[in-house]
């Protein structure tokens, strides 16, 4: 039998990585985001280049079918720009099943214990005989951590904390409206002094945008870095005013968790952005290395913020339904950073969520699950390594 023919898309690509395999000679890189390729039948040179909507060649195969071309195939190649990370990151399922007794794996179901407001799967040990329990990250709850992490869903997805309260209801399940807000706290501080351990891979060009928010009353702006290819949210500040409110901060706890500096900083006009940017980086790097800041964008056209204009939508839509923010630390704001990052997948990024285009997986139907078990023995290890150290 023959080997079907590749599909159009598909030549190109290999195209593209012929070109880009030919070795020197092939892709010049004439600036940051500008680049040139030679033909492959003639003695041209054609301009690739990376604008806000994407990559533009000045090749008639682009412009004329506005087709992704073998020249910008090429440079993505040189680039490792497709969806290449330094190191995949798996979060997976705890399922450590032993038996606590003996140790023993030889552990099987038995049945289910009936409690006041949840039910836990029960096993049995048949190497000792031991009957337990497993309810890792949950233990002394009241409730489920299915109870506990649909609540959370609900909750992020929209929801306000006494609409939660009326559907657990539903479920036979009765809990004040306090309680799942103490939820929420908990186990967003669990998870957030967890995944500030892994290192998102990100790209090299970052957004940073402000919105304006009411805590206790009062007049506030919520600063946020976003990563403009994942789409993923790095980091966050709460400021009194816009104009010359120091955003440092900001960009601080972006290097700390990307463990790079970016090459590229989208922003709008705000001065306060760039005096940030001059302050975190002027001192530390060269001149030539700062990275370029762009903050005159406009609302149509290449130059523009719009990515990041829908996340902030997303914040304000959780802000509304809250009436507010009751105080300047609340766990709302990082709970939704780990919604946006983690759980929600983006319609723009394939179906994908940010963390899974930077190279960290979360296993499992119910992620807040994963989550919270795998900080809870994150947690437990390190407070072993500390009690050893004393």
């Amino acid at each position: 039998m023959f080997d079907a023919k590749p599909e159009i898309g598909d030549a190109r690509e290999m195209r593209g990585k012929a070109i880009y395999e030919l070795g020197e000679g092939q892709i010049e890189a004439l600036g940051l985001h500008e680049y040139r390729v030679k033909s492959q039948s003639s003695d041209d040179w054609y301009d690739v280049i990376r604008t806000e909507t994407g990559w533009r060649c000045a090749c008639p195969d682009h412009i004329y079918r506005d087709a992704k071309c073998k020249h910008i195939w090429a440079v993505e190649f040189s680039n490792k720009l497709r969806l290449e990370v330094e190191k995949e990151v798996t979060i997976k399922l705890v399922a450590s099943r032993n038996c606590p007794g003996c140790l023993s794996p030889k552990v099987v179901k038995h049945g289910l214990v009936h409690e006041s407001k949840k039910n836990l799967q029960r096993y049995l040990c048949k190497n000792c005989g031991r009957k337990f329990v497993i309810n890792l990250g949950f233990e002394r709850m009241h409730a489920s951590p299915s109870v506990i992490t649909q609540a959370m869903q609900l909750y992020f997805t929209g929801e306000s904390l006494r609409n939660v309260q009326k559907f657990l209801l539903l479920q036979g399940v009765s809990v004040g409206h306090v309680t799942i807000y103490r939820w929420i706290g908990k186990y967003v501080a669990m998870m957030q002094k967890y995944l500030d351990r892994i290192k998102p891979q990100l790209s090299s060009t970052w957004r940073a945008d402000e919105l304006y928010v009411k805590v206790k009353g009062n007049n506030k702006y919520l600063f946020s870095l976003m990563d403009d290819e994942t789409r993923f949210w790095i980091s966050q500040q709460i400021a009194d005013n816009k104009g010359i409110s120091d955003v440092q901060h900001l960009f601080k706890e972006g290097n700390q968790i990307s463990r790079r500096m970016p090459e590229q900083i989208i922003t709008d006009g705000a001065p306060n952005f760039h005096k940030a940017i001059r302050r975190t980086y002027w001192k530390n790097v060269s001149k030539d290395l700062m990275p370029v800041h762009i903050s005159h964008i406009h609302l149509k056209g290449d130059m523009n913020n719009n990515k990041m204009e829908r996340m902030n939508g997303e914040v304000r839509d959780r802000e509304k339904v809250m009436r507010g923010l009751k105080v300047e630390d609340t766990p709302i704001l990082k709970g939704y950073q780990i919604f946006h990052n983690y759980i929600r997948p983006h319609q723009g990024l394939g179906g994908r969520t940010p963390a899974d285009a930077s190279g960290i997986h979360v296993e499992g139907e119910n992620k807040w699950i994963t989550l919270i078990q795998n900080a809870s023995v994150a947690d437990a290890m390190s407070k072993r390594e500390t009690t050893k150290k004393i």
